[in-house]
């Protein structure tokens, strides 16, 4: 009743590992600068460049590529900018908790607690862990993230049957939920992995990643152009040595700069700057941006349907 000791708490802790869900993969700086030459017209780009080279243009070839490197920096720092603000974000919103350690009240990181502790909530406390309920005075808590359920659900001591759904187990507290209203007591039954949140999180980590409408008419564009531009490079380049009597190379050297100079290639750097100002005034109303491409879709919803 009066909580766990110090000592056996940090057994515990060693014992079960900290209370948190395993962190999504990240990608390093690298994959994050390589992904920036993820568009078709960056290929063109590079293939006009690497063609120059073999030609033994080098200068028209470091021209080409200084355009493709100068486009891929600003884009990796402005999404390693914008990480850089989530993770801020992050650290500033570490969720603590109210526990009983040795008879005494004390707030600790969700992190540090162990199955066993005694957890004190009250309104507006989110659930750090799945806790069965000791003490309850009229308590409501919020399961809309478990159940879809958007009426808060009255929570009391009494015990439930084992295999009772999961929306009926008003006994419990499950990880993640938001206490609306009332005071209550629990013990900590599981922790991190092992509460019914992982399920959640293993759901929405199957979620498949869809294009946001301007990526689809961005890349849809650059096809259309690519194709464009190679067809009328093409065409060029024949006039010149068939109708015109043009040495292949010169020709051809004539025609990768006029498909670079109509390539262009500044479209994905200004994007991405327009799109970080977009999160950064976003990030000023105090609404958080995860993605870049986020925001133009969020520009273009009209009407927002919730239950």
């Amino acid at each position: 009743p009066a909580g766990l000791g110090t000592t056996e708490a940090g057994e515990r802790l060693a014992r079960f590992g900290p209370n948190r869900l395993p962190a999504p993969p990240r990608r390093g700086p690298l994959r994050r600068f390589l992904a920036q030459f993820n568009n078709v017209l960056i290929y063109v780009l590079l293939a006009a460049g690497l063609v120059s080279l073999l030609l033994d243009h080098p200068v028209d070839a470091a021209v080409i590529a200084s355009v493709v490197l100068i486009n891929a920096i600003v884009g990796f720092i402005q999404e390693g900018r914008a990480e850089e603000a989530l993770e801020s974000i992050r650290r500033m919103i570490d969720p603590s908790v109210a526990v009983l350690r040795d008879g005494h009240r004390v707030t600790l990181a969700a992190e540090l607690i162990v199955p066993g502790d005694i957890v004190l909530v009250g309104p507006g406390d989110r659930v750090p862990a799945d806790l069965r309920l000791v003490r309850a005075r009229s308590l409501k808590v919020e399961e809309a993230v478990l159940t879809g359920e958007s009426v808060p659900v009255a929570k009391a001591t009494d015990p439930v049957r084992a295999d009772a759904p999961l929306g009926d187990r008003t006994s419990m507290l499950f990880s993640g939920t938001l206490v609306a209203a009332g005071q209550g007591a629990g013990v900590v039954v599981a922790t991190g992995t092992a509460t019914g949140d992982l399920h959640i999180s293993t759901l929405l980590g199957r979620v498949t990643t869809l294009e946001t409408p301007l990526l689809r008419q961005v890349n849809r564009f650059g096809r259309q152009l690519t194709a464009a531009i190679l067809a009328l490079s093409a065409a060029t380049l024949a006039f010149a040595v068939l109708v015109r009597g043009y040495a292949a190379a010169d020709a051809f050297m004539a025609v990768v700069g006029i498909a670079v100079a109509a390539i262009p290639e500044g479209l994905p750097a200004v994007m991405t700057i327009a799109m970080a100002i977009g999160v950064q005034r976003m990030a000023a109303r105090n609404a958080i941006v995860r993605r870049l491409p986020a925001v133009e879709a969020l520009g273009s919803v009209s009407v927002i349907c919730s239950d």
